[in-house]
């Protein structure tokens, strides 16, 4: 498998509000995501602990699913899919809005990952042990699943070639399918009245910090191929994930409080250094430095 990454990130960056092409792959069938959020990158619940203890339990946020009527449970009046009779979700990055020029566009205000550099569309943990599987192996599982990649997406709508070898890694870590994913990608939540009025917010976009926390403790109190939570475990990382404040959670905030309306031209947004690095963010090589590398 070889991809070519310069100029795209459309496997970071929510570029609907942009495209040529339908994109509704993650919208079909009868168990829609109750969120909005594009390509949201399931992680593992040993990556969400490693997230927490390195203090970016702030950038979490939870997807549940809708359910056909009497298939799931009702909480603030939407059908919520179950596992066993109870909540199901996985744990993913937030995407807030970015300046972002993928593609050759201009810079845009569409909603990125947390960790994508707006600047040059590389990602700022590529390398480190917090970088996810999922991403790690891009498009890997798809190909393996035979579904289209984001990157023939890409090519449908702008052309070029992004997808320059289509065989799928042979040893691929992350790609948990069925009874493998439960407790260990796919979570329950043990409580589903607990969730009053979160499942409205998370369909508004107005999750609290408490809220994420939740999700993001019973992720990592649970056991894999098992719905059981361990309650202290949980209840110690959701701790974990109310007090971070990291530099990647105050670049969500600064980048929602300035942003213009998704798709909008952002020729007038800061430098992304100015909202990013000067936070804390660890800057990013280049594709020139790449290219020299390779």
């Amino acid at each position: 498998m070889r991809v070519d990454c310069e100029g795209c990130a459309g496997c970071c960056i929510d570029w609907r509000p942009v495209s040529s092409v339908p994109l509704d792959h993650e919208r079909r069938g009868p168990r829609a995501p109750l969120d909005d959020t594009y390509n949201l990158v399931p992680l593992t619940r040993d990556e969400i602990r490693n997230f927490v203890d390195a203090g970016f339990g702030d950038v979490l946020t939870p997807r549940l699913w809708e359910a056909p009527p009497g298939e799931g449970v009702e909480i603030d009046g939407v059908e919520v899919a179950t596992i066993a009779g109870n909540p199901a979700f996985f744990v993913g990055m937030r995407k807030p809005p970015k300046p972002v020029g993928p593609f050759g566009l201009e810079r845009t205000w569409l909603r990125s990952c947390t960790f994508l550099d707006p600047e040059t569309l590389q990602c700022r943990i590529h390398d480190t042990d917090l970088y996810p599987d999922e991403c790690a192996e891009y498009p890997g599982h798809n190909l393996v699943l035979e579904q289209e990649t984001e990157c023939e997406r890409v090519e449908r709508h702008g052309g070029g070639e992004r997808l320059l070898d289509e065989t799928p890694p042979e040893d691929q870590h992350g790609l948990l399918l069925g009874p493998h994913a439960l407790g260990a990608k796919v979570f329950v939540h043990p409580d589903p009245e607990q969730l009053s009025g979160v499942i409205q917010r998370l369909r508004d976009r107005s999750l609290t910090p408490a809220d994420r926390a939740e999700f993001v403790g019973v992720a990592v109190g649970s056991h894999p191929g098992s719905t059981e939570v361990d309650e202290e475990r949980a209840r110690e990382a959701r701790a974990q994930a109310l007090e971070s404040e990291s530099w990647a959670g105050d670049v969500v905030d600064a980048w929602s409080a300035m942003a213009g309306a998704l798709g909008a031209a952002a020729e007038s947004a800061p430098a992304p250094d100015e909202v990013e690095v000067d936070r804390g963010a660890p800057e990013t090589p280049g594709w020139d430095t790449i290219r020299a590398d390779d």
